[in-house]
């Protein structure tokens, strides 16, 4: 990769984050004729972390808990066991309608019915994350940062939030450490804020050094151009996409790497998965090829989590675009949104395409 990173970080990964948790009715079933559900810790921003901590590298995660909370209590020890080091303010739940972890109420579909989400949001604690929390000095200047992880998610959560991204990207940038930005849009965030996160956004993307996003980020997020509407299959969209990530650099000069996941839905349990990298001025393209599904969620920060790793290991953009691939594959094989590779030959295998036993 074309990214030169800091030397002698205390931290590989750093990621901004409201933690929630997701309950899931086993079996594929729909939510609304469960009565057995498995709960798990989760957040797109520590799904991508995920890969790093797994395997090895440290990873730390800025975030913010309701104090006394039974759930902030399983997220705290979820992230342990994730080998994660958290930082993040103690807030007091108020009263029985105050503060609170979300929850992601979401089944995995099966075959041709899809799988359904149902965010609950309200009182989100992660919505009051706020700069004055943390110590950025100590964290970016005596313990340095490799790459720190910012998402549209947390970008746009709260004006709050907004702000927080804000500081974190300009600390960043003043300390050299490198910043990802997974636009990440989400149109019920965005409703009434359109201009106000229109300018953090693109403040944000012009001092990134990584820009990740679909078509629909884009265009969005930034006001790029997207590749042509219509029927045809994403194989033939891709120099579409191409064309896209081309007027995103042109629009955004600071950055040198440029991602898109490519996916079709064949069925909830069969997808077609690809992706479009750009280092510097050339490109890497994966053509969607067939991969098993057993829960989609988490794919997209999966590819994320391989392709941050594979800078942070100081690999050529080729070798990264194939191991974010592998990595989304692999997160859409556990139940978790998370994938937890055991070391990078379990990745390699899936890249390779190589699911025979290991002894």
């Amino acid at each position: 990769m074309s990214i030169q990173l800091k030397k002698e970080t205390k931290w590989a990964l750093v990621a901004p984050t409201s933690m929630g948790v997701r309950i899931t009715p086993q079996n594929g079933q729909p939510v609304y004729s469960g009565d057995l559900f498995q709960m798990q810790a989760t957040s797109a921003e520590t799904n991508v972390a995920s890969i790093s901590s797994y395997l090895g590298l440290p990873v730390k995660v800025l975030t913010t808990f309701v104090k006394g909370s039974p759930i902030a209590q399983f997220i705290k020890q979820n992230l342990r066991a994730r080998g994660m080091d958290y930082e993040g303010a103690e807030v007091e739940q108020g009263d029985p309608w105050g503060y609170r972890h979300q929850f992601n109420i979401a089944d995995s579909g099966y075959g041709s019915r899809g799988p359904r989400v149902h965010n609950d949001r309200a009182g989100e604690v992660g919505r009051t994350l706020n700069v004055k929390d943390f110590d950025l000095e100590r964290l970016f200047a005596t313990e340095g940062v490799q790459i720190i992880h910012l998402s549209g998610l947390i970008g746009a959560l709260s004006p709050e939030t907004s702000q927080f991204c804000l500081e974190l990207a300009r600390a960043a940038k003043k300390h050299g450490t490198r910043i990802s930005f997974d636009l990440n849009y989400r149109a019920s965030f965005w409703k009434g804020r359109e201009k106000e996160l229109h300018g953090i956004f693109k403040e944000i993307a012009s001092v990134a050094d990584i820009l990740i996003g679909n078509e629909e980020d884009f265009q969005l997020c930034l006001n790029i151009e997207g590749p042509e509407a219509g029927g045809k299959a994403i194989a033939d969209k891709i120099d579409g996409f191409k064309e896209m990530t081309m007027r995103v650099k042109k629009a955004f000069p600071a950055a040198s790497v440029f991602a898109t996941t490519l996916r079709q839905v064949v069925n909830v349990n069969e997808h077609l998965w690809g992706a479009i990298v750009l280092d510097g001025n050339d490109f890497t393209v994966i053509e969607p090829k067939p991969i098993r599904v057993l829960d989609r969620i988490g794919g997209g920060d999966g590819f994320v989590g391989g392709l941050l790793y594979g800078v942070l290991k100081g690999w050529e953009a080729e070798k990264c675009a194939q191991f974010g691939w592998a990595t989304g594959a692999l997160a859409t094989t556990f139940l978790t949104d998370y994938a937890q590779p055991a070391d990078e030959e379990m990745v390699w295998s899936v890249w390779k395409g190589n699911a025979r036993v290991k002894r």
